[in-house]
């Protein structure tokens, strides 16, 4: 027998605190992106010196290592921070953001932490968002950026950003998805009991008030829809599982969700299919039909218009 095969090399990612960083904005992608069996990750928290960092909400965070962390890494995530609107962040952190970029390292910042990474220039001409409340102040201090208030998270490739607190995660589910597939996003979502997925184009909030009930009794009907993937769903299904009209469903399902209910039924059943992809040896006509869509014709067309890819492709990018 020949030697085993070594095992892939870990994934490096560092958590950047700068003074002021808010403790769920830290703790999000400490988490997420910890050292584990399951996970082919490797974590840094580093600041912009070792030592103590003066945290929101009156912690301290105590770094054993400085901004050469940036070098190492291959993902740097910038958590959110205190009165970035009226506060620099320091010139050596914004040179070695920049560096950082141009090395190829992929960054990405959690809610206000997309100041820092305006502040060095890399969100100049790209979309990118920040927590509601701060918006229009990234519009106005850094013009050339394409502030979206009206979305959790943007994924520009090698430049993310996301909304406040808890969209963190929703990002962070996001990058595992694209890195390790939708199975392992999910297992790792289920570990943290959370939402398997929420678009980067959810509404941040919705503008209007929901009708005390209607978000849970949308909720269930989303879960309803989920465990009947495989059969025929209409709009007219959805309302009346709801007990509302089809006017009304839709309306309000897009204000919660950030698509309408036969958009987010065919993400539904795309995803479905990934993860059959990953984790059976179904061909594709098969998988197809248990999600819903027909055929594998069918299947193949909304894989290369919402993910860019095929079928096949896919599962030898993800399976085992």
């Amino acid at each position: 027998m020949g030697p085993e095969a070594s095992p892939a090399p870990l994934h490096r990612v560092a958590v950047l605190v700068l003074d002021g960083a808010k403790p769920l904005d830290v703790g999000i992608p400490a988490q997420v992106f910890s050292r584990r069996p399951s996970m082919p990750y490797e974590l840094r928290v580093c600041g912009a010196a070792p030592g103590l960092v003066r945290g929101g909400e009156g912690l301290a965070y105590s770094v054993e290592s400085g901004l050469e962390t940036l070098a190492w890494a291959q993902t740097v995530f910038v958590p959110g921070y205190r009165e970035p609107a009226t506060t620099e962040p320091p010139a050596a952190v914004v040179q070695a953001l920049r560096a950082a970029h141009d090395r190829g390292t992929r960054l990405a910042a959690i809610s206000t932490g997309a100041f820092a990474l305006a502040a060095a220039g890399v969100l100049d001409g790209r979309r990118a968002t920040t927590h509601w409340h701060y918006t229009r102040a990234l519009a106005q201090r850094f013009p050339s950026v394409q502030v979206d208030e009206n979305v959790l998270f943007v994924d520009a490739g090698d430049v993310l950003t996301s909304a406040g607190a808890a969209s963190g995660l929703d990002l962070c589910l996001h990058l595992l998805r694209r890195d390790q597939g939708v199975a392992h996003a999910n297992h790792v979502a289920r570990r943290l009991v959370a939402a398997p997925y929420r678009s980067g184009g959810q509404a941040q909030y919705v503008p209007r008030s929901v009708p005390e009930g209607v978000g849970e009794v949308f909720a269930g009907t989303r879960e309803w829809a989920l465990a009947r993937l495989g059969e025929p769903l209409t709009l007219a299904d959805l309302a009346r599982h709801a007990r509302v009209s089809t006017r009304t469903f839709s309306r309000r399902f897009v204000e919660n969700t950030g698509y309408t209910p036969m958009q987010w039924v065919l993400r539904a059943r795309v995803d479905a299919a990934r993860e059959l992809l990953e984790r059976t040896d179904l061909g594709v006509e098969q998988v197809a039909s248990r999600v819903g869509l027909g055929t594998g014709a069918n299947l193949r067309l909304h894989f290369s218009r919402i993910l860019g890819t095929s079928p096949s492709d896919y599962r030898h990018t993800f399976a085992p």
